[in-house]
């Protein structure tokens, strides 16, 4: 079992930048993919980034240019280093942990104002 808690989250204006991180615990060595995940009320959870054990990396289109999701295995912790934040990136954020089974933190909200 692994354990997802994450930070960062808060309120910015357009343009603005925030970094979320992750820390994982627990069966640590069976994680492969980690990556975000972000949620608006109504609508499914979509995947923003996810990175794997290797440091291969994927984006979706929407925040390409603008996110970074980065791994610091070390220290069992991801990032995501958002820039030019807009207002449509307004959601609850969540950690993704790929092992045998997925894991998922509790969120973090952004909320990015125009």
């Amino acid at each position: 079992q692994v354990q997802l808690v994450e930070s960062g989250g808060g309120l910015v204006q357009a343009g603005g930048s925030l970094r979320l991180s992750c820390a994982a615990s627990g069966n640590i060595r069976s994680i492969n993919t980690m990556g975000w995940y972000r949620q608006t009320p109504g609508n499914q959870r979509e995947l923003v980034a996810f990175i794997t054990s290797g440091g291969s990396t994927n984006y979706v289109d929407a925040v390409k240019g603008r996110f970074t999701i980065s791994r610091d295995n070390a220290k069992n912790m991801i990032y995501l280093q958002m820039n030019s934040l807009r207002p449509e990136d307004t959601a609850v954020y969540y950690c993704m942990a790929l092992a045998t089974v997925r894991s998922w933190g509790q969120g973090t909200q952004v909320t990015v104002s125009s």
